[in-house]
């Protein structure tokens, strides 16, 4: 049980959002549900970011009152949880595996990042190891079935998600901004690296770049993407059977 607080409203016991009661015992009835809740921040999000959302900005879109919303969550942490994980289930975890952890580890992170760029404020949410809920739940055991073929220990495996989430995060990042940056700065950017680079002062940078082969392909961020995690996930898990 929870415990009165200073204004009226209860304290909830340090539970998972999952782990407690859809609806509130005290009080009237209640009219709407998580879901509801869910929907609604969501959209908020979307369409004004992150910041949008807040306990009274929800209250206002349903017509209830801010109070009203405790009966359902506890709070701000609450929303951020069924946020996260109602747009995990926008992931496809109906294809089936084809028993090569890279290949089919580089096409769930694929999956991944286009729901990251649709909704670009899952990029603000705080990071936490175990913002879990059964959607995301469902994400990390295909994950975990996706690496089973190479045979890691538990916790490597765990980690190896957890490192190709991180990886996503950034590439989606990246991708978001580049698509907002004016491409004069881009431009300048460049052209500042490529005459550092020809001054001599970096050999290893000059190096690097005079030894790019697929100068198309690595502007484009999906094909830059995908190749980065091919090598990542191969250094990780080493040659496949099929590698």
């Amino acid at each position: 049980m929870g415990t009165e607080e200073a204004g009226g409203q209860v304290a909830q016991d340090p539970v998972t959002v999952w782990a407690r009661p859809e609806r509130g015992a005290r009080g009237p009835a209640a009219v709407h549900s998580r879901a509801e809740l869910t929907v609604v921040a969501v959209e908020l999000a979307d369409r004004s970011g992150l910041s949008a959302v807040s306990m009274r900005h929800v209250a206002k879109a349903l017509g209830a009152g801010q109070a009203s919303l405790y009966r359902y969550i506890s709070g701000r942490e609450d929303l951020l949880d069924l946020m996260t994980d109602a747009v995990a289930g926008e992931i496809d975890l109906g294809i089936g595996l084809r028993g090569d952890p890279v290949e089919d580890l580089v096409a769930l992170a694929a999956r991944t990042k286009d729901v990251h760029l649709r909704h670009p404020w899952l990029l603000d949410v705080p990071p936490e190891p175990l913002r879990l809920g059964p959607r995301s739940l469902d994400y990390l055991d295909y994950a975990l079935r996706a690496l089973a073929p190479a045979r890691l220990p538990g916790r490597t495996g765990m980690e190896t998600v957890a490192l190709m989430n991180a990886l996503i995060t950034q590439f989606a990042r990246a991708e978001l901004r580049s698509g907002n940056t004016a491409t004069d700065r881009q431009a300048a950017q460049a052209a500042y690296l490529s005459e550092a680079a020809a001054r001599g002062d970096h050999p290893a940078i000059a190096a690097a770049m005079a030894d790019q082969t697929e100068p198309d392909a690595a502007e484009d961020p999906q094909v830059l993407f995908e190749r980065t995690m091919h090598r990542v996930l191969t250094g990780l898990l080493g040659p496949g059977p099929s590698r």
